[in-house]
C-alpha cells in the first residue's frame, strides 16, 4: 500500500508577481511548484534561509565554463573579477 505524503500549500500571492515567477520557472525549465519546492526543503535542511538570484543566462554560462574546465578547454584560474566580467557579458 502506498501512503500519499504530499499535501497541498495555498498562498496568495499577487498576480503579476506569480506571472513573473512562472516566467522565470520556466526559463529554467521547471514549474513554479518546483521552484517553490526547492526553497521551501533547502531551508528546511540547512536551518537557514539563503536568497541568491541568478539569471538563466548567467547560469547558462556558469555550467558552459565548468563544462570546458572539465575537458581541459577552459582557461582558468579566474579571479572573482574576472568571472564577474565573464558572466555580465
Amino acid at each position: 500500500m502506498t501512503t500519499n505524503t504530499k499535501t497541498l500549500l495555498t498562498v496568495k500571492i499577487d498576480k503579476t508577481l506569480k506571472a513573473q515567477a512562472e516566467k522565470i520557472a520556466s526559463e529554467f525549465g521547471l514549474p513554479l511548484g518546483t521552484m517553490v519546492n526547492s526553497l521551501i526543503r533547502r531551508t528546511v535542511n540547512e536551518g537557514r534561509l539563503e536568497l541568491i538570484a541568478v539569471k538563466p543566462a548567467a547560469l547558462r554560462r556558469i555550467n558552459t565554463i565548468r563544462k570546458e574546465m572539465r575537458e581541459g578547454k577552459g582557461h582558468g584560474p579566474f579571479t572573482a573579477d574576472e568571472l564577474i566580467k565573464d558572466l555580465e557579458r
